[in-house]
């Protein structure tokens, strides 16, 4: 069981940058593959961006490549999503994942999830 606390969400305007954290309230994310997801209102939730806690291989969703960057410092037990040239679109609550698997066709799924961070771009 692994306990995620997301932070650093805001408000921004377009254009802007935001970096948000994901840490583990206890446990680790040691071997796991982590993930952060977002969900609009009255949208699906969907896949952002993946890193491989060990092997460091990194998945982004075609939508925000070139944009976004995920990473993680072993050390601290974090992994961070930051964000550039946002735009309104972008506005979602952003939720961390643990244990983030390919599912094909376009799908991931985590098994571990933080409570979100809502993300707002204004235009």
């Amino acid at each position: 069981q692994v306990h995620l606390v997301e932070s650093g969400g805001g408000l921004v305007q377009a254009g802007g940058s935001l970096r948000l954290s994901c840490a583990a309230s206890d446990g680790t994310f040691s071997g796991y593959r982590m993930g952060w997801f977002r969900q609009a209102p009255g949208k699906e939730r969907e896949f952002v961006a993946a890193i491989d806690w060990r092997v460091r291989n990194i998945y982004y969703a075609d939508s925000v490549k070139g944009r976004f960057t995920i990473s993680r410092d072993t050390a601290k037990n974090t992994v961070y999503l930051q964000m550039s040239s946002l735009k309104p679109e972008d506005t979602s609550v952003y939720y961390c994942a643990a244990a983030v698997t390919n599912l094909g066709g376009g799908t991931w799924r985590g098994d571990y999830w933080g409570q979100g961070t809502q993300v707002t771009v204004s235009s």
